[in-house]
């Protein structure tokens, strides 16, 4: 029968809270949302232009942009699947507000709090 002491009780737990910290490392923000399309875009716009006299060559610029489109079909799901994974996105526009203005009032009120803080005399502790 094996007993456990306090140390491995709490490297068992710190282990927990660093796959905890890595999940919240690995949430998304609005700048890793990769919404590059327009030179996807741009190059199927330009092989769609393309007019060439020769058959085989616009057979083979057809195939060319179609897959050009697959990619851009595969870029804008990735694109929502990554939306759907930012924090806050299940709420309503309405709701975002709000929280917002939450965050801003405790923000001002932490700060006004620093500022009364900061200037309260310091008392000497006798040694």
């Amino acid at each position: 029968m094996e007993t456990k002491n306090a140390a491995d009780t709490c490297d068992n737990e710190m282990e927990g809270c660093e796959q905890n910290n890595t999940t919240h490392i690995s949430e998304l923000t609005v700048k890793d949302v990769d919404v590059d399309f327009l030179p996807l875009i741009y190059d199927i716009i330009r092989g769609v232009e393309k007019d060439p006299q020769d058959t085989t060559q616009k057979s083979r610029d057809s195939q060319d942009t179609s897959q050009k489109v697959l990619e851009l079909n595969k870029k804008l799901d990735q694109a929502r699947n990554q939306i759907r994974r930012l924090p806050g996105i299940e709420f309503s526009k309405e709701e975002q507000l709000k929280r917002l203005e939450t965050l801003r009032k405790q923000l001002q009120l932490k700060k006004d709090l620093l500022l009364k803080y900061r200037h309260v005399c310091s008392f000497d502790i006798p040694k």
